[in-house]
């Protein structure tokens, strides 16, 4: 298989939705890279974009439309600043023109080149989306891409999504492959992981882009809890984060600190709560409901491994800061063993809601983030694997049926609930002996894949069953 680096599995992006918002856009550019790089540009005198599946039944929702004029405007979701990007698209509904890349200027009304194919999907994937180019001489250029979860995207004849095909000291496409290496070298998961990095890039350059998925997610967790009002769209939905972070630091007025105090991000320092007033579970809570509020607001989130379960692995990283002292070593390993075990799921099985439920997305996450927390406070190898197995057995069948096609409810209470399961799972494979266990988390990958494909497609990010049918609205343009 192609290999799959952690920062392939967390990286930096835009909400609400990675393989709705964050894909599209980088189809997108890719597109343009593709067939229209330097002086190319230059005899395109039109574009259309059509959207298959769910892009099209809950693309509005999920930001599908204004991701796709970002992408093809050239601008970058890691470095566009969110509060600008409702007005720039705005500007283009209304002047009815794009600059393509940033440099090409032509005739783009979104409300005719974007076209929502709404009873028509794809074979390769539910999340299909195909451009036409069409040039000054009357020539068509058309490309068709598949948003496959995670931000991953694959051209039509392509297969895997992955970064390369680089060469690891210890490469492991399952569970076991993992264990081995681990078992037969003596090495702990982090470590077996950090090597493998260091096969993409120098040891530096892994710890620089560690802590800065930290420092984005930390961001992200402040700006959520101070930040009050509404979600956009139409369910009118508010936030809650901001609320409930008032209340827990209110206590904390006398001593003079507050977890998540200082604009910009906050050290360890800041984010530990005095001991008499640790309700860890409170405080997971608002976390990630801070990080899924700020995602359903079209803010700066880590897709991890997906936009639309951000906030599993942020709140319970700020667990191991707050009430277990993890210093910045921790973070980092925290971080690469949480990519590794993404990693397996994306290989056995899908990160895509479209494809597998929300069983693929908060179920992913909160393995991912099983293993990772289960590891810091001392698991073996075994152990960790063991985290990551119990939470997804708890995740299993978990239906994508978004009220709205928005990743508000309900989304936002899940990844409270994903991070809660992960601290469990975390807590009972460190009272276990691994090699008593019935499961595998290979078996319950596998079991998860066969799920997925017995799913209904209405339960599948389609807005179409579930809970998406007992609440009527009606969905404003974001």
């Amino acid at each position: 298989m192609p290999r799959i680096s952690v920062f392939d599995m967390l990286k930096i992006g835009i909400g609400p939705s990675s393989s709705h918002t964050m894909g599209p856009w980088r189809a997108a550019e890719r597109f343009l890279n593709d067939h229209f790089a330097g002086p190319a540009l230059d005899r395109v005198g039109g574009v259309t974009v059509h959207l298959y599946g769910s892009l099209a039944k809950t693309g509005r929702g999920h930001g599908t439309d204004l991701a796709v004029i970002m992408g093809l405007s050239g601008e970058d979701p890691t470095t566009i600043e969110p509060a600008d990007l409702n007005a720039r698209v705005e500007w283009i509904r209304t002047a009815h023109r794009l600059r393509l890349s940033g440099q090409r200027e032509i005739d783009f009304d979104p409300a005719v080149a974007i076209v929502f194919h709404f009873d028509e999907s794809l074979p390769y994937h539910p999340n299909g989306i195909r451009f036409i180019a069409t040039l000054e001489d009357g020539a068509e250029v058309e490309a068709t891409y598949y948003s496959i979860g995670g931000g991953f995207i694959v051209q039509e004849g392509e297969e895997g999504g992955a970064s390369s095909s680089v060469r690891l000291p210890y490469p492991a496409d399952c569970a076991e492959e993992v264990r081995a290496h681990c078992v037969d070298n003596g090495l702990p998961l982090w470590r077996m992981v950090w090597e493998n990095e260091k096969a993409w890039r120098p040891a530096d350059a892994i710890n620089a882009r560690l802590m800065d998925l930290w420092r984005a997610m930390r961001d992200c967790m402040y700006r959520g809890c101070h930040t009050p009002g509404e979600l956009p769209g139409g369910l009118r939905v508010a936030r809650r984060a901001s609320q409930i972070h008032r209340r827990l630091i209110g206590a904390f007025a006398v001593d003079g600190i507050a977890p998540l105090g200082r604009p910009g991000g906050v050290d360890r320092a800041d984010t530990r709560p005095p001991r008499r007033f640790r309700r860890s579970d409170r405080w997971v809570s608002v976390f990630a409901l801070a990080v899924n509020e700020e995602n359903a607001s079209f803010g700066r989130v880590v897709t991890a491994p997906t936009n639309g379960a951000a906030g599993v692995i942020p709140a319970v990283l700020m667990y191991a800061v707050c009430f277990h002292n993890a210093d910045d070593e921790a973070i980092r390993r925290f971080l690469m063993v949480a990519g590794e075990v993404g990693t397996l799921f994306k290989k056995g099985a899908t990160i895509s809601a479209a494809l597998g439920g929300c069983q693929a997305e908060i179920g992913v996450s909160s393995s991912m983030a099983a293993a990772a927390l289960a590891e810091s406070m001392g698991a073996t190898v075994d152990q960790a694997l063991m985290a990551a197995e119990i939470t997804m057995e708890h995740h299993l069948g978990l239906t994508c049926d978004p009220v709205g096609g928005l990743v508000q409810i309900p989304c936002i209470e899940r990844n409270a609930m994903g991070a809660m399961k992960a601290i469990t799972a975390a807590t009972l494979a460190l009272e276990s002996v691994p090699q008593f266990a019935k499961v595998s988390l290979d078996a319950v990958i596998a079991t998860m894949w066969q799920t997925a494909q017995d799913m209904s497609d209405k339960y599948k990010e389609t807005a179409e069953g579930g809970l998406a049918l007992q609440i009527p609205v009606n969905v404003a343009e974001c």
